[in-house]
């Protein structure tokens, strides 16, 4: 296997790409113009041209020096450690434009939950202050596709636990917002993806590595690199103003008036008082505890919470945490990845106000058993459609609570992504509340 210090050291080479859905056709666009010849493979084609990794796609790969690998296929995968057993260089194209970009340009922010909302929050306050910064990566803008101008400002990237342990070289400033469970099926353990997740971290190069003042980070010291600082959630009311809820927003927050007082050498205080005065300008991410409808009926109201995005158990328990004293009727479930929903079940049986729980998919069958073993007295149902979900949801709310989809599932199968999960919520809501 041969050392890659960026997109150069492809030219005249056999590429091969694996996986192509966005980081794969935007890998393709950089490397075209580079290498001698290209060999496109998926697990399942998407297009004609692409060849199919169990029929010749995989034999293909072996004959190429170098195989730029999509995050979404497992690191550990027994194909890929085949190609690097036979001698192929497996990276990936993120990779190699961190090996070419000015580190000291870019923010990596990564973590179980708040990783979406801190890349935004950072982008915005940044802006706030007159910097020029563009919000790129695990959003679907990867940041090496030509389309996209890197050549300037500040580069704000959302990276995955999938993408993290393909990565050698740190950016200059490093953010874990969180740490919980998640991706089990794809890292193989707790251990796993917790280390997977923190190597990041470790990475080389020189770099500031920012994290929440939260006991698990303090146990997991040893795991952490780069110059490590923790930073206590206090945000002085700030997230509030910009229309975020609960206690990890105020984490979050908390640690993008961090990571911009460090980047602009500016305190944190002059950051919060420009930030406070534009707030109102901040426009909230889709699916993260956002109000869909909020409905009076004769017993009280009714609201619709759209909180898709908490694809894992952590921030669907932060979810739970903010309606705390509110009947909820949880609608969870989804594609089935193996982590343990027992501290969902737990959370369920521990709340005071009336909760019910309805369930879809495969993870909502496994939602349900673990529920109903450690927590058998709160009522649930599965369901086969979102209409079915929030037309019982309301009627067993019965006129009062909060309907809220915070799935603690990825939405693999039913939907093609989390945002189809939450337009079909969003359209159901409407339909059955004419809003």
């Amino acid at each position: 296997m041969r050392p890659l210090t960026g997109f150069a050291d492809l030219t005249d080479l056999r590429v091969g790409i694996f996986g192509y859905g966005v980081e794969g056709r935007a890998s393709e666009r950089r490397v075209r113009p580079l290498a001698a010849s290209l060999v496109l493979v998926d697990d399942d084609p998407p297009t004609p041209g692409v060849l199919s990794t169990s029929n010749g796609g995989h034999e293909q790969l072996l004959t190429c020096d170098v195989v730029l690998k999509s995050p979404g296929i497992p690191r550990r995968r027994a194909d890929v450690l085949d190609l690097e057993h036979h001698g192929v260089t497996v990276t990936s194209a993120l990779n190699l434009w961190l090996h070419d970009i000015d580190r000291s340009r870019v923010v990596a922010i990564t973590g179980t939950k708040g990783k979406s909302t801190t890349t935004a929050l950072v982008t915005f306050f940044l802006q706030c202050l007159g910097q020029q910064a563009q919000r790129l990566g695990n959003i679907g803008q990867p940041p090496y596709d030509p389309s996209i101008d890197t050549t300037t400002g500040w580069l704000i990237l959302e990276v995955s636990s999938f993408q993290c342990t393909d990565i050698d070289i740190a950016p200059g400033l490093v953010v874990v917002t969180s740490l919980g469970a998640d991706h089990l099926d794809w890292h193989g353990s707790l251990a796993r993806y917790r280390s997977d997740k923190l190597s990041l971290t470790r990475a080389s190069g020189a770099h500031l590595t920012v994290v929440p003042e939260q006991l698990i980070f303090r146990e997991m010291r040893d795991q952490l690199g780069g110059d490590v600082v923790y930073v206590e959630p206090d945000d002085a009311g700030l997230s509030a103003s910009l229309g975020l809820l609960g206690a990890h927003s105020v984490s979050n927050v908390a640690l993008a008036l961090r990571v911009v007082a460090e980047l602009t050498s500016t305190p944190v205080e002059h950051v919060r008082d420009h930030i406070d005065a534009r707030a109102h300008e901040f426009i909230p991410l889709k699916g993260r505890l956002t109000l869909v409808a909020d409905v009076a009926s004769g017993r009280g109201t009714v609201r619709y919470v759209d909180d898709g995005l908490a694809t894992a158990v952590l921030p669907t328990l932060a979810a739970l945490d903010v309606f705390r004293d509110e009947p909820v009727a949880l609608l969870a479930g989804g594609f089935d990845r193996g982590v343990d929903y027992a501290p969902l079940a737990q959370a369920l049986s521990a709340r005071a106000s009336r909760t019910v729980l309805l369930t879809m998919g495969d993870a909502g069958r496994r939602i349900g058993e673990v529920t109903l073993d450690i927590a058998p007295h709160v009522p649930q149902q599965h369901c086969d459609t979102m209409l079915e979900a929030v037309t019982r949801a309301k009627a067993m709310l019965h006129g009062e609570g909060v309907v809220l989809l915070s799935p603690a599932a990825p939405s693999f199968g039913a939907y093609h992504n989390w945002e189809e999960r939450s337009e079909d919520f969003t359209r159901v809501v409407r339909a059955l509340t004419h809003t």
